[in-house]
C-alpha cells in the first residue's frame, strides 16, 4: 500500500485539531507541543496520525479525514499557508520576512511558541 506524502496544509490542520484538544482541556500545554512536534516532523500521513492516538474526533468527522479532504479542496491555502491579518497575543516576531508570491505583499514570519507554529502576517499589520 502507498504512503501519503504530508504537506503543509495537512500539517496545519493536525496541528488545528490538537489546538482544539488544548483548548478543551484534553491535553496540557506540553502534551500539545510534544504532539506538534511529532506532527512537524511527520513525512507521512500515518506518522501524523499517531499524533492524534487517544483523543476523540472532533466535529463529525476524523481528523485525518478534515486534513485529507481539506488538502483536496486546497483549504486551507486559499488564504496561503498560515497566514493571519494580525499577530496573536503570544506570538514572537521573528526577523524573517518574504513576499507572498500569490499577493505580492511583504509578510513577516511570526512563531507561535505554544506550539512552534509558524505564522506569516502583512509585515505593515505587523508593525513593521
Amino acid at each position: 500500500m502507498a504512503r501519503t506524502l504530508l504537506g503543509d496544509s495537512e500539517r496545519d490542520q493536525f496541528v488545528s485539531v490538537l489546538r482544539e484538544h488544548y483548548a478543551a482541556g484534553r491535553l496540557s500545554l506540553d502534551e500539545l507541543r510534544r504532539r506538534a512536534e511529532l506532527v512537524y516532523a511527520s513525512a507521512y500521513l500515518d506518522e501524523a496520525q499517531a499524533a492524534l492516538a487517544e483523543l476523540p474526533a472532533i466535529a463529525g468527522a476524523a481528523p485525518a479525514t478534515r486534513a485529507r479532504s481539506a488538502a483536496r479542496q486546497g483549504w486551507p491555502r486559499r488564504r496561503g499557508h498560515a497566514h493571519a491579518d494580525l499577530p496573536q497575543p503570544g506570538w514572537t516576531r521573528t526577523d524573517e520576512r518574504f513576499r507572498d508570491p500569490s499577493s505580492g505583499q511583504i509578510m513577516r514570519v511570526w512563531i507561535d511558541p505554544a506550539d512552534g507554529g509558524r505564522h506569516y502576517v502583512p509585515d505593515d499589520a505587523a508593525g513593521g
